[in-house]
């Protein structure tokens, strides 16, 4: 009996269900793999990505980190921002971003998180109390990040719902479209337009929010443009809105699975952040991300070429039995520590890691505050296929309210 060839297939709808034993087959048998068809290299073992991620000069990210071929090259910095830079121009435009983009700006936003997240549940709940089941993605997972990110920018209420329709549009996939379609590129240009206009008017007239503060950044006499402004707040709606929808989900599913796990998150929300980081660990939102060789890297006695795609996983990286102890069970409140790369490492370590966290451990505590227990109708849960993310785009529940 011949065993079958290790394979990786980021578009493969098998692999989105669960990539997991594929990555324990990466790790075991093809450490560096290779994908003649598809173009691409990848690092599956946790020592090797972490490398990965903190080598920014080899492993470039020019050309962006989505393998889409629609999102990548010399144009992806226009709707990724910095993440789709090398320094120095990275280190600027992150540098002149924080300066608006502050942890005190995030903790300051945290009541009105809290009052959008309860919005939003007490709709929920109120239609949970037919018995019937819920969708917890359409209904909450889906809406807060999106509500959030509008929220720090200072779109006004009135328009949130259609900011956050186009921000759905831009990730939207039908079965069996892996390319960026044409309603995700009119939905793009129509967020691009809409961002234009609330730049151009607080040009006019300054307000406290995170779009005027991106206008007042300087340094030595250095301001960001209109278009890395727009850039940087194009970059909050893919990065920020997308995989904290999908860990909001990840984690009431894996929740549900490990129900003996969730007790002591009832009994003390104080362990809410636990619950996130082991969803972060186990089932991570961001699963691959995509670097462009620059130079020559070696690597397992290989030399990969200059303008190779290297294609780096989290996913693979935090089920690593090298690194953790029993890798495939969920265990809220292990040692996770600094060996977690769902926010990346290094130079690009996610900007936003911290307003993440918040929106998860808000939102999960408030939920719980509400109710004594929860299922998820697995028969109709619908995956997002996705190559790069993985989570939910349906989440049917039924709730026990308090």
């Amino acid at each position: 009996m011949t065993i079958s060839e290790v394979r990786l297939d980021p578009y493969n709808y098998d692999f989105h269900e669960d990539p997991y034993p594929y990555y324990k087959r990466l790790r075991d048998e093809a450490p560096l793999y290779r994908n003649e068809e598809l173009g691409f290299w990848a690092l599956s073992r946790h020592a090797d990505v972490l490398k990965g991620f903190r080598n920014s000069t080899t492993l470039s990210n020019k050309f962006g980190v989505s393998l889409d071929p629609a999102s990548r090259g010399p144009h992806a910095s226009k709707t990724m921002s910095f993440l789709a830079m090398d320094d120095p121009a990275h280190l600027r435009l992150r540098t002149l971003v924080s300066k608006g983009f502050t942890p005190r700006r995030i903790r300051e936003l945290e009541p009105r998180v809290t009052e959008i997240a309860v919005t939003h549940l007490d709709a929920m709940l109120e239609q949970a109390t037919t018995g019937d089941a819920v969708d917890y993605v359409d209904e909450f997972a889906g809406k807060l990040p999106m509500d959030v990110i509008s929220e720090l920018m200072g779109v006004p209420d009135a328009d949130r719902v259609q900011v956050r329709a186009w921000a759905d549009a831009v990730m939207h996939r039908d079965d069996g479209v892996t390319d960026v379609p044409d309603s995700a590129i009119e939905a793009s240009l129509n967020l691009i337009v809409y961002y234009q206009e609330m730049v151009a008017e607080r040009r006019k007239k300054l307000t406290d929010d995170l779009t005027s503060a991106l206008l007042e950044a300087e340094i030595d006499g250095d301001r960001l443009t209109d278009d890395e402004i727009i850039g940087f707040m194009f970059l909050m709606v893919i990065a920020g809105n997308e995989t904290t929808t999908k860990l909001l989900a990840n984690a009431a599913f894996w929740g549900h699975r490990n129900p003996d796990q969730l007790t002591s998150v009832y009994q003390d929300l104080e362990r809410v952040p636990l619950w996130v980081e082991e969803t972060l660990r186990f089932d991570t939102s961001s699963q691959i991300l995509a670097r462009t060789v620059s130079g020559e890297l070696t690597l397992y006695d290989t030399t990969i070429p200059d303008g190779d795609v290297v294609l780096l996983l989290p996913g693979s990286a935090h089920r690593d039995e090298r690194v953790f102890e029993n890798p495939d069970d969920y265990v809220i409140g292990r040692e996770i520590g600094s060996k977690l790369m769902s926010f990346g490492s290094g130079a690009h370590f996610c900007l936003g890691a911290h307003l993440a966290r918040m929106e998860a451990r808000v939102a999960l505590a408030e939920l719980f505050k509400r109710i004594r227990g929860y299922e998820v109708d697995e028969a109709n849960a619908v995956r997002v296929h996705s190559s790069n993310v993985r989570g939910f785009a349906h989440l049917p529940i039924r709730v026990e309210i308090r």
